[in-house]
């Protein structure tokens, strides 16, 4: 029906366009190119230029014969012929790009990928090849940095050392100085209960502390604290020298105090198991001779 009007009006008006037929088969119709937009997936101002004939204004001659297929398929019109036509006029304008045409035809506007789509695909491979790079340059480009700190590391304990041999004991009281009071506590077995806390309350520590683990009491702390059922299973240091342990068997203690000077105090009551045998051995042979 609308094919048989459009003919009558090529009889009537033989000069009539593609663009010009397909906006009286619109009008036709009822329909608004906001409509025909929808529909199409075109966008209104490209079907505003095809109704104007205006297809070197459209962005190929590709776009110009494929949207004007979709154009006519959906206004029921003889797609082919108008396509026929159409490029009959494009030959005819002349001044249009035809030095290449591709092998296809955007016949659906949908199956282009929108602009947003191919700026975000682009931005993509941008950020993945910004992360190869770094990723590159971290973990597998020649760095110079790791060297110094070796050579220096190398060169820092012989200078330590060499100083104090040069020095006729001067230095060699410092280190110890320094940790003459510190306690520690290392666990000789393993899942060992123990809290450490100051006489005020403030927990130092409240573990199950592993084999060989150790913890050290804060030099800040205020009248450190123990609690624990197995004080058998701690080894204790006193800057460094061992002492005896704050009992031999599995007993609960609580509140026993752990500052340095009250461990060196109950020291000389724990050397009856021979823990620290170095000690009594040199006092006898010297009291006997």
């Amino acid at each position: 029906m609308v094919e048989e009007e459009i003919a009558e009006a090529d009889g009537e008006l033989p000069l009539e366009g593609v663009g010009q037929k397909l906006r009286r088969a619109r009008e036709k119709q009822g329909l608004k190119l906001a409509q025909m937009g929808e529909r199409t997936r075109i966008s209104q101002r490209h079907l505003e230029l095809i109704e104007d004939g205006e297809f070197a204004a459209l962005p190929a001659r590709t776009y110009a014969i494929g949207f004007t297929r979709t154009y006519a398929r959906e206004l029921g019109l003889d797609e082919n012929r108008l396509v026929d036509e159409l490029r009959q006029e494009l030959a005819e304008g002349g001044g249009h790009r035809q030095a290449y045409t591709p092998a296809f035809e955007p016949g659906d506007p949908a199956k282009v990928p929108p602009a947003a789509l191919v700026w975000a695909s682009l931005i993509a491979v941008v950020l993945l090849a910004i992360g190869v790079y770094a990723f590159y340059s971290r973990f597998f480009a020649a760095g110079a940095d790791p060297a110094p700190l070796v050579a220096e590391a190398e060169q820092a304990a012989p200078a330590g050392m060499s100083n104090p041999a040069q020095g006729s004991g001067v230095a060699a009281p410092t280190v110890p100085t320094a940790n003459r009071d510190e306690v520690v506590f290392t666990a000789l077995e393993d899942g060992v209960w123990v809290s450490f806390y100051e006489a005020g309350g403030r927990r130092l520590e409240q573990k199950l502390m592993a084999k060989g683990e150790s913890f050290a009491v804060p030099s800040d702390a205020t009248d450190p604290r123990i609690w624990t059922g197995r004080p058998d299973a701690f080894a204790i240091t006193v800057g460094g020298q061992p002492v005896a342990k704050l009992a031999e068997e599995q007993v609960v203690i609580r509140d026993v105090a752990i500052a340095a000077e009250a461990l060196r105090a109950r020291q000389p009551a724990q050397q009856t198991g021979g823990t620290p045998p170095a000690v009594a051995p040199a006092r006898n042979p010297a009291t006997t001779g």
